[in-house]
């Protein structure tokens, strides 16, 4: 049990250094590249966590001559799939994030619970760094998965 838990953090781990180094190199038009990048990060680990244990994905689906299956079966861990579910809707739930000047003086992007708690006209700004972030999210998944 607790070689798989190891695997899974292993491979959790790839992933996300994967994405960061594509974001490392594709971020334009944020100011604080490495704030983002952590937000994204702390985002992608959110949904790492909350996975649900999957079996192996089977690619047997073909028939030989005699009638038996053949092909792949893939751990789920290691599959395609799961790159895939993971990264769909990452971008879009970025836009719960706004840039804000935290405790310790420097700015980063925190995750708002209620919108409704900004002011009118902070709210405007608030909304497009939250949208400059899914943007910048977007531009580095995409980058990410042609690489």
């Amino acid at each position: 049990m607790e070689l798989r838990a190891a695997t899974h953090r292993s491979g959790a781990l790839l992933l996300l250094a994967a994405v960061l180094a594509a974001a490392s190199s594709s971020a334009c038009g944020i100011g604080d590249k490495c704030a983002a990048c952590k937000a994204v990060a702390a985002e992608l680990e959110i949904g790492i966590s909350s996975e649900k244990p999957r079996n192996h994905v089977d690619l047997r689906n073909r028939l030989n001559s005699k009638g038996q299956r053949e092909g792949k079966v893939i751990d789920y861990r290691v599959s395609e799939l799961r790159v895939v579910e993971l990264l769909d809707g990452l971008c879009d739930k970025m836009q719960d994030y706004t840039l804000q000047k935290l405790e310790s003086g420097e700015k980063g992007w925190v995750k708002v619970t209620d919108w409704n708690s900004f002011q009118t006209e902070k709210k405007a700004a608030a909304r497009a760094n939250s949208k400059n972030l899914s943007g910048f999210c977007g531009r580095y998944v995409r980058f990410s998965l042609i690489e």
